[in-house]
């Protein structure tokens, strides 16, 4: 879809699509709700339908940046870390990990694990993959966490465990062995025809935009999966995925609206992955007219939050403040709540220059909510004689369109620790730096906090980061929500508890079929 211009009025007046889902064959799901659990079994396949990024979706592990994309890289491939539901981050390939007094080097001891392909998991894959990530001209999602990393000086120690030296020190290093897209692949460079990884399925098939099947590894160092094949398929648009799971055509369906999940919670299982859903605005600040400080912060004092939870998130969700990571660990709560006030923002507005600006403002129905929060806020906006332009974005390629273009958008995040929000997408070096913020004092703040050993000065320093961005950063995160998806009556396993990303969300390999 071309980028057009979309009114509040013309968005009401839109029927719900009708867009069908590219389904394989399979078992169906139960009939209604099953009453017991019972025992697991193995056998089945499960069908689990997901937004996508249509032709440009990659297998390439080091690549995911999709939802889907993840969710197949975890099926394919393993982590030496992954997030856990608490945001600490959970040994998978590394057994253990042990820093160094000054946290400059860190010993990693390797699990006993195998590829598909029967080769073990060696130091060696280990060093080339993360060198294949952080390689000259990589954009790769991981670069700047494992940019720290000094190759050149790390080393192998025998057959199980890794020396690697950093070039400052890190003390939050794990988060950086978790972070997306930081997949360990034999030789460093994976096969992207076939794919072999060490994870619980092995490859099958993969048609870009339209459906990915793999089968179970009966070798896997963290028990074989229930199931004997998982197929992932691919429908942007969320009615067409509720349908297909009402129709029997899948038995999961991910990221559901609120209104969906309550509309059909007595029919099928509703999992609400708890607070790991934050919404918000990306502005970007290096360019006008937002690198004017002022019209950021008009935009802080203009928007309703308590109305925007209302209408975009029929009231299940919780207020933002404007900063990423409510309620995790070293989250700056102390600071004031912020709520609409209009003549702030029309006083803001007047001192940015800004009075009767029109702002193009890109949304898309890539994820549910960007929309509709795009039209509520662009109506708040008329309030201080702000035209804020709605556009509707190519759902396919919107999250590589607003990387680099344009100057706001709407925004969304699943779950990763506050270190991992601030190194991804605050700093100088960051890959997925989506509002260019880039101050050489604040990335001190963050290389501070990483070198110091006394929790007290390290939480200082995370509260002084996000007093900067609540002052005058480009992210306005306004609400955090459930993580809602849905599966048939029959599909045991999904853990309810495991926001988005961590490692227990997406956990195909335990879920079993009743």
């Amino acid at each position: 879809m071309s980028s057009s211009s979309l009114s509040r009025r013309r968005f009401l007046g839109l029927a719900s699509a009708g867009a069908a889902v590219a389904v394989l064959p399979g078992c169906a799901g139960g009939s209604g709700p099953v009453q017991s659990g019972g025992q697991p079994r193995s056998g089945g396949q499960l069908r689990a339908a997901f937004s996508g990024g249509g032709a440009a979706e990659v297998l390439d592990p080091h690549q995911s940046n999709l939802y889907v994309e993840i969710a197949r890289a975890k099926a394919l491939f393993d982590k030496l870390a992954d997030y856990g539901s608490d945001m600490a981050p959970q040994p998978r390939l590394a057994e253990k990990w042990e820093p160094s007094a000054d946290l400059r080097t860190w010993r990693i001891t390797l699990r006993q694990a195998t590829f598909h392909d029967g080769r073990p998991v060696r130091p060696a894959d280990v060093l080339a993959s993360f060198a294949r990530i952080v390689e000259p001209g990589s954009t790769r999602r991981a670069k700047s966490a494992l940019s720290v990393i000094d190759l050149a000086s790390s080393r192998a120690m025998g057959d199980r465990t890794i020396e690697f030296r950093l070039k400052r020190p890190y003390g939050e290093f794990p988060n950086a062995l978790a972070t997306l897209g930081t997949y360990i692949v034999p030789g460093g460079t994976p096969d992207l025809a076939k794919p072999v990884g060490s994870g619980p399925f092995k490859f099958r098939s993969f048609e870009p935009g339209r459906s990915f099947v793999a089968e179970r590894n009966p070798e896997y160092w963290d028990g074989a999966p229930y199931l004997d094949e998982l197929h992932l398929v691919i429908s942007n648009d969320e009615a067409a995925r509720v349908n297909a799971l009402l129709g029997k055509q899948v038995e999961y369906a991910h990221d559901l609206t609120p209104t969906s999940a309550r509309t059909h919670e007595k029919t099928v299982q509703i999992h609400r992955l708890p607070l790991s859903n934050f919404h918000g605005l990306a502005m970007k600040v290096d360019r006008p007219p937002f690198n004017q400080p002022e019209l950021r912060q008009a935009l802080f004092h203009l928007v309703d939050r308590e109305e925007l939870i209302r209408s975009v998130l029929h009231g299940s969700g919780e207020l933002g403040n404007d900063l990423y990571g409510k309620n995790y660990r070293y989250y700056a709560g102390s600071l004031a709540q912020r709520g609409q006030d209009l003549d702030r923002a029309k006083s803001l507005l007047k001192k940015a220059g800004a009075e009767g600006l029109t702002i193009d403002f890109d949304t898309s129905d890539a994820s549910t909510g960007l929309k509709e929060a795009a039209l509520a806020i662009s109506d708040q906006a008329r309030a201080i004689g702000l035209k804020l332009n709605v556009k509707l974005g190519n759902k396919d390629t919107y999250w590589a369109d607003i990387a680099k273009n344009g100057v706001l958008a709407s925004y969304r995040s699943g779950a990763m620790p506050l270190e991992s929000h601030i190194s991804q997408r605050l700093l100088t070096t960051s890959t997925t730096n989506n509002t260019q913020w880039r101050r050489p004092d604040f990335d001190k703040l963050y290389y501070d906090a990483q070198s110091t050993t006394d929790e007290t000065k390290r939480a200082d320093l995370y509260v002084r980061m996000q007093e900067q961005l609540f002052d005058q950063g480009g992210f306005l995160w306004w609400g955090v929500s459930d993580w809602n998806v849905a599966s048939s009556p029959n599909v045991r396993g999904v853990d309810d508890k495991a926001p988005a990303n961590t490692l227990d969300w997406a956990r195909f390999d335990k879920v079993w079929l009743a």
